[in-house]
This record gives C-alpha cells, structure tokens and sequence, in this order.
C-alpha cells in the first residue's frame, strides 16, 4: 500500500474576516527533490504531457477541474483566478487579488487584477467573470461547475475589477469550491458566443498558453502566450497533451521517455514510478471513490438492499483485485491527520446478516438485481466484475456487468440511468464534495439520497464559526452515511502525478490540479 509523506496539521479555530483557514485533510508528497533544491528556472523547451481523458470541447465550463480529467489543460488555456495550498487551504490569489465575504458567506466580493487581457485583445474584467459564472448556471449547458454554480443566486457588477456575488444560502468555504471546479477559469465572452466549432478551433483566455493544433484523438499543441499576465512565466515555449485513459500505458510513457509528466489515478502505478525513482506529487484526501447506488429505483430504493451490498463485499479483496493491494481502503471518512477525523465506522461487513437481508427481500417478492455500469477504464471494469464475482457468492442476488463507452459518461451521469456506478467525494475542505454529493437538494447527488439528519449536518458544517462546530457537525454526517448508506467508499482516490527526473516546477493545487506555468525542463 501507498505510504505518502504525511504532514500533521493542527485545527486553526478561529474564523478570519474573510473565510475559515482550516488544515487539510490531505497532503502532497514527492520523491524528487523539492521545488526549494531546483534552483532557478530554465527558460525554454517544450513539454510531453498526458492526462487521462481528452475533452468533447475546449469550453472551460465543461473542462474538469481535477487530476483525472482536464486541469492542466484548463489552467494553460484560461490561467486560474485562484488557487489553494492542499496542505493548508490557504487561498493564494493569482487572476484575482481578492475573494472575500464579511457577512458569514452571504456574499462575497471579488477583487481582479487591473489591466487583464484575454488574447484576443478584450479586458477580463468584472463583466467577464459575471458573463462565465451565470453561463455555467445553465443545465442545459451540462458543466461539471453547474454542481457548485447553484448556489450562486446573483452576481453583480460594481466597476470594472469588481464583482459581486450573493449566494443562495450562506457558505463561509465557497472559495474551496470555486478553486476544484471550472468556475476558476474564464474565457473571452465574445469567443464563447461563437458556435462550439469556431470556439473549439481557436479558444480565447488569458493563460499562459494558447492553442496550436488539436489533432483529435492524437495530440494537442498549445504554444507560450507572449502577453501572459505573470511574466516571465510560462518558462517552456510549447506543452503538447496525449489523452491516455490507460494507466499502463501512462506509466510506460513516462518511463521510456516519451512524455515528460502524466496524472495519474492508479495506486498501484504510483507505487511503481516510486520504485523506478521517477518523481511522484500526491494529494492525499479524505473520502474517496465509492459505488453509488441510485436510491431512485429498485432495488436500491429499499434501504435494506443497499445495507445487505455494503454487508456483503470484502473491500480488502476488491483493493486486490483492482489495484493490486496497492490501493487504501477508507475505514474512516477522515484520514487520521485531519481536524475532522472520529473513528467513525464507516461500515461493518458482516456476510451472514448480509445474507439474511437478502432472504428477506426475496421473500417480499424483491430479490436483488442490478446491473453496474461500468465504463471504458480498466479500474473501471475490474472493480465491475469484482462486485459481481464477490455477490455471486450469495443467494437471492444478480448483478450485470453494463460496459458503456467513456463518451456516454455524462449522459449516464445527467439522466441517473443507472443502479450502480463507481463516482467519488474527495475531500479537502469537508463542505464541497459533501453537500454536493449527499445533500437532498444538491443536484450533484447522484445517489438521490434524502435524509432530514443528513442535510441539518451538512448545512451546518457549511456554517460552522469554528472547526469544533464543525467537526461536530461532520460527526453527524459520518453517522447518517454509516446509516443512509447511499454509497459504500471503496478506496481512497489518490490525485497525483508523475513525472521524469528532468521535470521541474511541479505545482498542484486542490484535486491535484498541475499548474503549467511552473514547469521547466532541466
């Protein structure tokens, strides 16, 4: 199993104008040297990178912000408003030079930097921000951001660098979720009002990097915008990204040469670039990924099926068989490390009463049968097919294998079409991934899970003046999933990268999301 260095953190209680600093639940690790022992950076040279998934659109609204899908390519394309240490949470301003709230997150007031340009020439100003922020509002747009964007009920133009946001309902921690989601990219609105072809062709931000080639389902090309905002940065001329959803393939990449730095989501292939001394960032994370059971339909709508699953399987032998052992079951919602941890259960296998649930919905005409959508990843489908040999074991129980192609994702995700799916909420600050998954009027929440306990918790961990009413109330929430079981988390998610010896200036923030302009090659 993965061991990353870990830093203990202490709980910061007290609440500063602005926002509540809270310490991570997570930590990065590298086994290279530390960006302190690389000395100055070398201008020049190109970038071989690798990410897992390439995108339908170069739209930053339907870009992911995490390690797993499109970060780095939002970042060089659309530079970041702000970012986070993940080690602390602490908010460093980079487009923005200010995001605040002085009435308990209310509202908030956002600060840009004077004299922004997109490259085509237009200011990135308040309007600019207003116009990407309640575009990502719209469903019908399909953004990953329209998770968080909801709670965003009016944003409103001061003066030119200024921005107003007043929120649905109070959030002291809104800056996290702006940080982990799209809404930290914006795009030139003239651009984004042309058709997606025109767009896609020739996107418009102010990042340090700008669009060359999209070859697609090859290779995509950007070049080193000359007029970025944080001169000198970028130091590399060019960075090229290949779409891999292949971990081995990633891996063997990064080791023969042919890509200089890769995210990466398999433990197991973590372990192995540790072994081959190639460089390793890690964040490490609360939650994780877990098996979502769709409360909505049967036979998941009947608690008692989705206590019998989470009964019933050995996550010790799915870890095996998925990740080679090399993986981390969460027993706990919190790592040990963090301000939130309480050695709350977060389940209890037991086979016999597991079989004793599925005897007795048999015997109300209700046995259990599902089908697991599985896409097109190997950890994927493994994990699919480890489920269903581990059920098979039991009477009263049939699950199906359903393999769909990655490009069907977001349909399977935005209509609920399925019974069970492997999703995730990993935490850094406990309030984004958790009310957006598990809260009843969330419309992240994928399981449809609806508990009056569960969504008082989540409210008022969203709320909490200090981190022991918060944690407090994160207590709660770890009870209620223990009960409500809308999920069973399997392994911990493990937001990282790897890179080549040469590879300098590797700068994560939040879910794992690389910063390009920091890179430089030895």
């Amino acid at each position: 199993m993965i061991r990353q260095r870990r830093l203990l953190t202490a709980a910061i209680a007290v609440l500063s104008s602005a926002t509540l600093l809270l310490t991570a639940c997570s930590s990065p690790s590298s086994t290279g040297a530390s960006s302190e022992d690389e000395g100055a950076p070398v201008p020049g040279g190109a970038v071989n990178a690798i990410q897992v998934s390439e995108p339908r659109t170069l739209d930053p609204a339907s870009l992911g912000n995490v390690w797993a899908s499109q970060a780095m390519l939002g970042n060089a394309l659309y530079g970041t408003l702000m970012i986070n240490n993940p080690e602390t949470l602490e908010i460093e301003y980079k487009m923005a030079e200010d995001f605040s709230t002085t009435d308990g997150g209310a509202s908030y007031t956002m600060k840009l930097r004077p004299g922004l340009q997109f490259t085509d020439g237009t200011p990135l100003d308040a309007a600019a921000v207003k116009f990407n922020w309640d575009r990502v509002k719209d469903p019908k747009l399909g953004s990953g951001a329209s998770k968080v964007s909801p709670q965003i009920a009016e944003t409103t133009v001061v003066d030119p660098s200024t921005l107003r946001v007043t929120m649905v309902a109070p959030n002291s921690h809104f800056d996290q979720a702006v940080v982990t989601s799209a809404l930290n990219w914006i795009a030139s609105p003239s651009a984004l009002q042309k058709s997606r072809a025109d767009f896609d062709a020739a996107p418009v931000g102010a990042g340090p990097f700008t669009l060359s080639e999209w070859s697609r389902q090859n290779q995509m090309t950007l070049t080193k915008n000359p007029g970025y905002w944080e001169a000198p940065k970028p130091y590399i001329d060019s960075i090229s990204f290949r779409f891999v959803p292949d971990t081995a393939q990633r891996f063997n990449a990064v080791v023969s040469g042919s890509a200089d730095i890769s995210a990466e989501s398999n433990p197991k292939s973590i372990e192995d670039a540790m072994a081959q001394n190639l460089k390793t960032e890690v964040v490490e994370t609360g939650g994780g990924q877990y098996l979502a059971m769709n409360t909505r339909r049967a036979p998941f709508d009947d608690p008692r099926a989705r206590q019998a699953v989470s009964l019933a399987l050995d996550l010790d032998a799915l870890n095996t068989v998925v990740y080679s052992g090399a993986g981390e079951v969460p027993n706990t919602l919190f790592p040990e490390e963090s301000p939130f941890y309480n050695d709350i259960a977060l389940r209890e296998p037991n086979k016999a009463q597991a079989q004793a649930l599925f005897n007795e919905l048999a015997a109300e005409g209700k046995p259990v049968r599902f089908d697991f959508t599985s896409f097109s990843s190997n950890e994927n489908k493994m994990a699919a097919e480890g489920v269903q040999a581990q059920l098979s074991a039991y009477d009263n129980v049939e699950v199906g294998v359903k393999n769909v192609d990655s490009t069907a994702i977001q349909s399977v995700i935005g209509q609920r079409d399925f019974e069970m799916v492997v999703t995730s909420a990993n935490i850094l600050d406990p309030d984004t991934e958790l009310w957006v998954s598990f809260h009843s009027k969330s419309s992240g929440n994928m399981t449809g899970i609806s508990d009056p306990e569960l969504d008082a918790a989540l409210d008022a961990g969203r709320v909490g003046a200090t981190v022991e009413e918060r944690k407090a109330a994160y207590d709660t929430v770890q009870e209620r999933l223990a009960v409500v079981v809308p999920g069973i988390f399997y392994i911990r998610s493990t937001p990282s990268v790897i890179a080549a010896s040469k590879t300098k200036g590797i700068n994560l923030y939040g879910l794992g999301s690389p910063l390009p302009e920091e890179l430089w090659i030895n």
